[in-house]
């Protein structure tokens, strides 16, 4: 059997960044970038006032309080600034752009003004000395042309979308998103929604890798169900195959009598890894009916191991294709309780994250039909092959799955 770590580097080099593409940053929230970015602009692009209150020169409030003469007004996005003279003052708002000739802006709450919307004085009384700079942004104190911003491989987050346009960009280059078919199979499975008769349940699966899938930055180009007939499989696997990049099944990669994938896909690998729960695993690259070559993921049937092998491998193939370089992120948390682990399998197990540590979301343990813990769970805690039992108080590692 293989480990985990040799299964994630196997599936790995079966995938790359299939290109790239320039994008508005309206249309770019989610994907990843494909080049570093550095500054076009300064941040802030104009030296401007940090507070509400009066533009003035440092020395002319040196002691106060002080009377100055009020020249104007610069209100945020104002084209033009007064002139502001010794023993003068301009009313200014914040992130208003600083008059060249004041350097130090004195807080409304520090002179005779009321606060909020107030005709403009023809005087201030300024109760309170300012130094140079004093509630002033300088142009370029946070960023300025040509400093680094964010490194290819980033996710484009909300936040890092408003930092891109904070720094001149209108659109940039991201890896092209990879294509995802999933292919849900088993004679017993009936749509979601449908009653299902003896011996049938409903698919869920479909839903699960598909929602990975587009988690971890794929489109999902189709959902299917295939039966346990190798023909019917192999006709819906080479529809699915001729519109992805991609193409994940669940179920039929063990080695029993109606193991469908792995009868009529002798072309992958089918190697077990040393987990529990997600044993039967299959991977490999595959040729389409117009002679492509795609990757293919073989995952187990039952949810908490697709959900499981998701995690840990398609997470991996499609970071690969995507150019992702995002660490999966732990935690070192301590047992609330304690559970058995089998000997020579890393266990994942999906637990609840509380204030005293951890604890199973199910209480059965890992079983891979658990389905139920999975709506419960804020992490899988990971546990050596070596280790068969994690008493209450021992230190996991617990990789985080919201």
């Amino acid at each position: 059997m293989r480990t985990v770590a040799e299964q994630q580097e196997i599936v790995r080099a079966l995938a790359s960044p299939l290109g790239t593409e320039r994008l508005p940053l309206a249309e770019a929230e989610g994907r990843v970038l494909a080049s570093d970015v550095v500054a076009k602009l300064p941040v802030p692009p104009f030296t401007n006032s940090a507070m509400d209150g009066y533009a003035v020169r440092a020395s002319d409030v040196l002691e106060g309080p002080v009377v100055l003469e009020v020249v104007g007004d610069v209100p945020a996005g104002a084209s033009s600034v007064p002139d502001v003279g010794e023993g003068q003052a301009a009313r200014i708002m914040t992130g208003a752009p600083m008059p060249p000739s004041a350097d130090a802006v004195v807080p409304v709450e520090a002179t005779d003004q009321p606060r909020g919307e107030a005709p403009l004085p023809q005087r201030v009384e300024v109760r309170e000395p300012v130094d140079v700079r004093q509630n002033v942004r300088l142009r370029g104190g946070n960023v300025l042309p040509g400093d680094p911003v964010m490194a290819a491989g980033s996710v484009l987050t909300p936040a890092a979308l408003a930092s891109l346009a904070s720094v001149g960009y209108g659109e940039v280059d991201v890896y092209v998103r990879p294509r995802v078919a999933v292919i849900a199979t088993g004679d017993e499975l009936v749509a979601a929604g449908q009653e299902p008769g003896f011996g049938q349940v409903p698919d869920s699966n479909t839903y699960l890798v598909a929602g990975l899938a587009r988690r971890f930055g794929a489109e999902v180009v189709g959902t299917h169900r295939a039966g346990d007939d190798p023909g019917a499989f192999r006709r819906i696997l080479d529809e699915a195959a001729q519109q992805a990049d991609v193409v994940v099944t669940t179920g039929g990669v063990s080695v029993g009598a109606f193991d469908v994938v792995r009868t009529a896909l002798t072309e992958a690998e089918y190697e077990p890894v040393a987990m529990q729960p997600g044993k039967p695993q299959a991977s490999g690259r595959i040729t389409t009916p117009d002679g492509r070559t795609i990757v293919f993921l073989g995952l187990p049937g039952n949810p908490v191991s697709v959900f499981v092998s998701g995690w840990a491998f398609l997470r991996e193939v499609l970071g690969a294709m995507t150019g992702r370089h995002i660490p999966w992120r732990k935690l070192r948390l301590p047992a609330s309780w304690g559970w058995k682990s089998p000997a020579g399998r890393q266990q994942f197990i999906p637990v609840v994250v509380g204030e005293d540590g951890v604890v199973p979301a199910h209480e059965k343990g890992s079983g891979s039909h658990l389905i139920a813990s999975l709506v419960l769970a804020d992490g899988l805690a990971v546990v050596p092959a070596e280790t068969t039992d994690v008493a209450a108080g021992d230190t996991v590692d617990v990789y985080l799955v919201d």
